[in-house]
Protein backbone atom coordinates (compact mmCIF):
# COMPACT_ATOMS: atom_id res chain seq x y z
CA UNK A 1 0.00 0.00 0.00
CA UNK A 2 2.87 2.03 0.99
CA UNK A 3 4.01 1.79 -2.42
CA UNK A 4 1.02 2.50 -4.14
CA UNK A 5 0.38 5.64 -2.29
CA UNK A 6 3.83 7.34 -3.27
CA UNK A 7 3.64 6.45 -6.96
CA UNK A 8 0.59 7.99 -6.74
CA UNK A 9 1.81 11.26 -4.92
CA UNK A 10 5.04 11.16 -7.38
CA UNK A 11 3.03 10.96 -10.32
CA UNK A 12 0.79 13.95 -8.79
CA UNK A 13 3.61 15.98 -7.65
CA UNK A 14 3.96 18.73 -10.97
CA UNK A 15 0.29 19.64 -10.87
CA UNK A 16 -0.64 18.86 -7.08
CA UNK A 17 -0.76 23.20 -5.94
CA UNK A 18 -2.40 24.00 -8.86
CA UNK A 19 -5.23 21.24 -8.91
CA UNK A 20 -5.40 21.17 -4.72
CA UNK A 21 -4.69 24.35 -3.48
CA UNK A 22 -4.98 27.01 -6.92
CA UNK A 23 -8.73 27.13 -6.88
CA UNK A 24 -11.44 28.51 -4.43
CA UNK A 25 -12.33 25.50 -2.40
CA UNK A 26 -8.60 24.89 -1.91
CA UNK A 27 -7.92 28.37 -1.05
CA UNK A 28 -10.49 27.99 1.64
CA UNK A 29 -9.21 25.54 3.41
CA UNK A 30 -5.38 26.74 3.40
CA UNK A 31 -6.89 29.66 4.71
CA UNK A 32 -8.23 27.71 7.60
CA UNK A 33 -5.32 25.96 8.29
CA UNK A 34 -2.63 28.62 8.49
CA UNK A 35 -5.43 30.37 10.65
CA UNK A 36 -4.50 27.54 13.45
CA UNK A 37 -1.06 27.01 12.53
CA UNK A 38 -0.28 30.94 12.81
CA UNK A 39 -2.33 30.89 16.21
CA UNK A 40 -0.58 27.67 17.70
CA UNK A 41 2.73 27.08 16.92
CA UNK A 42 5.82 28.62 17.80
CA UNK A 43 6.61 32.26 15.94
CA UNK A 44 10.22 32.76 16.03
CA UNK A 45 12.24 29.89 13.64
CA UNK A 46 15.38 31.33 14.78
CA UNK A 47 14.57 30.34 18.05
CA UNK A 48 12.22 27.30 17.43
CA UNK A 49 12.59 23.61 15.49
CA UNK A 50 9.36 23.18 13.79
CA UNK A 51 8.54 20.28 11.34
CA UNK A 52 5.64 19.68 8.93
CA UNK A 53 5.41 15.59 8.64
CA UNK A 54 4.21 15.23 4.93
CA UNK A 55 5.13 18.98 3.97
CA UNK A 56 4.54 17.62 -0.17
CA UNK A 57 5.19 20.41 -2.04
CA UNK A 58 6.20 22.35 0.60
CA UNK A 59 2.53 24.50 0.55
CA UNK A 60 3.07 25.43 4.22
CA UNK A 61 6.70 24.90 5.10
CA UNK A 62 7.18 28.80 5.39
CA UNK A 63 5.83 27.78 9.15
CA UNK A 64 8.21 25.45 9.26
CA UNK A 65 11.88 25.33 9.20
CA UNK A 66 11.94 21.70 8.49
CA UNK A 67 9.92 18.87 6.41
CA UNK A 68 9.77 15.71 5.64
CA UNK A 69 7.38 12.91 3.47
CA UNK A 70 7.82 10.06 1.25
CA UNK A 71 7.59 11.11 -2.41
CA UNK A 72 10.88 12.13 -3.76
CA UNK A 73 9.48 14.32 -6.28
CA UNK A 74 7.13 16.38 -4.04
CA UNK A 75 10.44 17.10 -1.87
CA UNK A 76 12.39 17.78 -4.82
CA UNK A 77 9.53 21.04 -5.53
CA UNK A 78 9.38 21.61 -1.78
CA UNK A 79 13.39 21.90 -2.10
CA UNK A 80 13.18 24.49 -4.98
CA UNK A 81 10.63 26.64 -3.09
CA UNK A 82 12.61 26.25 -0.08
CA UNK A 83 16.18 26.42 -0.80
CA UNK A 84 17.18 27.36 3.27
CA UNK A 85 14.72 24.50 4.97
CA UNK A 86 16.15 21.33 5.92
CA UNK A 87 13.99 18.80 3.77
CA UNK A 88 14.34 14.95 3.89
CA UNK A 89 12.72 11.90 2.75
CA UNK A 90 11.11 10.13 5.26
CA UNK A 91 7.87 8.41 6.91
CA UNK A 92 5.55 9.26 9.66
CA UNK A 93 6.10 6.18 11.83
CA UNK A 94 10.04 6.84 11.27
CA UNK A 95 10.74 10.56 11.10
CA UNK A 96 14.51 10.94 10.35
CA UNK A 97 15.89 12.75 13.19
CA UNK A 98 17.09 12.15 16.87
CA UNK A 99 14.71 11.88 19.45
CA UNK A 100 13.35 14.90 21.55
CA UNK A 101 14.72 17.15 18.96
CA UNK A 102 11.74 19.25 18.02
CA UNK A 103 9.71 21.90 19.79
CA UNK A 104 6.66 21.21 17.54
CA UNK A 105 5.49 19.11 15.03
CA UNK A 106 2.44 19.57 12.70
CA UNK A 107 0.93 17.69 9.70
CA UNK A 108 -2.37 18.35 7.58
CA UNK A 109 -4.07 16.24 5.11
CA UNK A 110 -1.88 12.76 6.32
CA UNK A 111 -4.15 11.30 9.35
CA UNK A 112 -7.17 10.73 7.06
CA UNK A 113 -4.68 7.72 4.61
CA UNK A 114 -3.53 6.35 7.79
CA UNK A 115 -5.30 2.87 9.58
CA UNK A 116 -5.50 3.22 13.35
CA UNK A 117 -2.84 1.83 14.26
CA UNK A 118 -0.28 3.69 11.99
CA UNK A 119 -1.95 7.01 12.87
CA UNK A 120 -1.15 5.28 16.75
CA UNK A 121 2.57 4.90 15.94
CA UNK A 122 2.65 8.41 14.02
CA UNK A 123 1.66 10.23 16.77
CA UNK A 124 3.69 7.85 19.72
CA UNK A 125 6.87 8.75 16.83
CA UNK A 126 6.19 12.16 16.89
CA UNK A 127 5.93 12.05 20.83
CA UNK A 128 9.59 10.63 21.06
CA UNK A 129 10.96 13.56 18.56
CA UNK A 130 9.49 16.26 20.61
CA UNK A 131 11.02 18.16 23.49
CA UNK A 132 9.42 18.14 26.78
CA UNK A 133 6.46 20.54 26.58
CA UNK A 134 6.56 20.31 22.49
CA UNK A 135 3.28 20.48 20.54
CA UNK A 136 1.76 18.36 18.10
CA UNK A 137 -0.81 19.58 15.62
CA UNK A 138 -2.73 16.93 13.10
CA UNK A 139 -5.65 17.15 11.19
CA UNK A 140 -8.34 14.37 10.42
CA UNK A 141 -11.43 13.33 8.80
CA UNK A 142 -14.39 13.38 11.40
CA UNK A 143 -16.44 10.00 11.73
CA UNK A 144 -19.26 11.53 12.47
CA UNK A 145 -19.58 14.05 10.08
CA UNK A 146 -18.81 11.47 7.50
CA UNK A 147 -21.45 9.47 9.02
CA UNK A 148 -23.75 12.64 9.24
CA UNK A 149 -23.49 12.83 5.76
CA UNK A 150 -22.97 8.84 4.40
CA UNK A 151 -19.81 9.39 3.23
CA UNK A 152 -18.30 5.70 1.64
CA UNK A 153 -14.43 6.07 0.68
CA UNK A 154 -13.45 4.06 -2.31
CA UNK A 155 -10.20 3.42 -2.35
CA UNK A 156 -6.92 4.31 0.30
CA UNK A 157 -6.88 8.28 -0.45
CA UNK A 158 -8.76 9.57 2.78
CA UNK A 159 -10.00 6.54 3.70
CA UNK A 160 -9.71 6.68 7.42
CA UNK A 161 -11.70 8.62 9.89
CA UNK A 162 -11.72 9.39 13.50
CA UNK A 163 -13.38 10.65 16.66
CA UNK A 164 -12.40 12.85 19.72
CA UNK A 165 -12.74 9.88 21.39
CA UNK A 166 -10.68 7.61 19.56
CA UNK A 167 -7.53 9.88 19.28
CA UNK A 168 -8.01 10.21 22.80
CA UNK A 169 -7.68 6.71 23.50
CA UNK A 170 -4.42 6.77 21.31
CA UNK A 171 -2.40 9.40 23.31
CA UNK A 172 -3.69 8.15 26.65
CA UNK A 173 -1.77 9.70 29.41
CA UNK A 174 1.35 10.71 27.33
CA UNK A 175 -0.39 14.31 26.27
CA UNK A 176 -2.43 17.42 27.01
CA UNK A 177 -5.33 18.46 24.49
CA UNK A 178 -4.91 21.93 24.47
CA UNK A 179 -7.32 22.84 21.61
CA UNK A 180 -9.82 20.50 19.45
CA UNK A 181 -11.35 22.42 16.54
CA UNK A 182 -13.40 21.86 13.27
CA UNK A 183 -12.06 22.75 9.93
CA UNK A 184 -14.35 23.10 6.53
CA UNK A 185 -17.86 22.75 8.41
CA UNK A 186 -19.61 23.73 5.37
CA UNK A 187 -20.00 22.01 1.98
CA UNK A 188 -17.96 24.52 0.19
CA UNK A 189 -17.40 22.47 -2.76
CA UNK A 190 -21.82 22.40 -3.35
CA UNK A 191 -21.84 26.38 -2.45
CA UNK A 192 -21.00 28.82 -5.73
CA UNK A 193 -17.57 30.14 -6.42
CA UNK A 194 -17.87 33.60 -5.73
CA UNK A 195 -19.92 32.97 -2.35
CA UNK A 196 -17.18 31.05 -0.82
CA UNK A 197 -14.74 33.49 0.26
CA UNK A 198 -17.39 35.19 2.29
CA UNK A 199 -18.29 32.33 4.46
CA UNK A 200 -14.32 31.94 6.02
CA UNK A 201 -14.93 33.87 8.87
CA UNK A 202 -18.42 32.44 9.63
CA UNK A 203 -17.12 28.71 8.85
CA UNK A 204 -14.01 29.37 11.19
CA UNK A 205 -16.66 30.42 13.72
CA UNK A 206 -18.95 27.40 13.82
CA UNK A 207 -15.71 25.17 13.54
CA UNK A 208 -14.83 26.37 17.31
CA UNK A 209 -18.47 25.34 18.59
CA UNK A 210 -20.09 22.43 19.76
CA UNK A 211 -20.60 22.01 15.59
CA UNK A 212 -17.08 21.20 15.72
CA UNK A 213 -17.79 17.27 15.15
CA UNK A 214 -19.17 17.89 12.13
CA UNK A 215 -16.98 19.50 10.35
CA UNK A 216 -15.01 17.56 7.61
CA UNK A 217 -12.32 17.97 9.31
CA UNK A 218 -11.15 17.89 13.26
CA UNK A 219 -7.50 19.37 14.10
CA UNK A 220 -5.91 18.85 17.48
CA UNK A 221 -3.24 20.77 19.51
CA UNK A 222 -1.56 18.28 21.70
CA UNK A 223 1.22 19.59 24.25
CA UNK A 224 3.70 16.48 25.05
CA UNK A 225 3.61 15.94 28.91
CA UNK A 226 6.62 16.78 30.36
CA UNK A 227 6.36 14.19 33.34
CA UNK A 228 6.65 11.64 30.61
CA UNK A 229 9.85 10.38 29.20
CA UNK A 230 11.07 9.65 25.75
CA UNK A 231 11.34 5.89 26.18
CA UNK A 232 7.33 5.73 27.35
Amino acid sequence: MNDEIKKYYNNLASKYDSDRFENTYGSFIDKQERNFLETNLPVDLNIHKVLDVGCGTGRLLNLANYGIDFSPQMLAIASNKHPNKTIAEGDVTAIPFSDSYFDAIFSFHVIMHLDFETASNFITESYQKLKPNGILIFDFPSKKRRAFVGHKSKDWHAANSFTIEEIKKIIGNKWTIEIQQGLLFFPIHRIPKFARKWLIKLDLLLCKTFLKEYASYIVIKLKKNASETTSA
